[in-house]
């Protein structure tokens, strides 16, 4: 397989939260037109920004989750890529990108539900946000992100 380049796909940060009990937290998209899609906090890397910082920056925004209340537990050591669907390309990120290089981190919630706070940023990403469990994770995130969710998920498993 041949790698992509980079500078086609947007970089972006994906943080698996997990709480003390081993759930994954995920969120509805505000945005979501059609399906009933949850996803994982994620977000793109500013030029310049530290991968690690962008992860907590992207979970703050998401969840209004503080970094005292969150400990980074793992990262991924290579990069996941996904194609926009042909329908999108061109239209998100100004066409800039045809998908998305992630770094994905294992995040453990050291603080409580109570610190989770939608409305946090300004204007909110998500809807609505749920505990659940880790292996039906590719089963709520919109189909094509399913191959990314598979791998997240095999291999942070052992560290949940």
């Amino acid at each position: 397989m041949n790698t992509p380049d980079p500078k086609l796909y947007r970089p972006c940060a994906g943080i698996m939260l997990v709480n003390d009990t081993g759930l994954a937290f995920v969120g509805k998209r505000i945005d979501t037109k059609e399906g009933d899609w949850w996803q994982m906090p994620q977000g793109g890397i500013d030029k310049g920004e530290d991968v690690n910082a962008a992860a907590i920056r992207e979970l703050w925004e998401e969840t209004g989750l503080l970094a005292d209340k969150v400990r980074i537990e793992a990262r991924m050591g290579q990069e996941l890529y996904y194609d926009l669907p042909d329908d999108l390309k061109g239209k998100l990120w100004k066409g800039k990108y045809i998908g998305q290089r992630q770094t994905w981190f294992l995040v453990r919630l050291t603080g409580g539900d109570a610190d989770i706070n939608l409305t946090a940023h300004e204007p909110p990403e998500f809807s609505a946000w749920k505990w659940v469990q880790p292996e039906t994770l590719p089963d709520l995130i919109i189909p094509f992100k399913r191959p990314i969710y598979n791998s997240v998920l095999e291999e942070f498993r052992p560290l949940i």
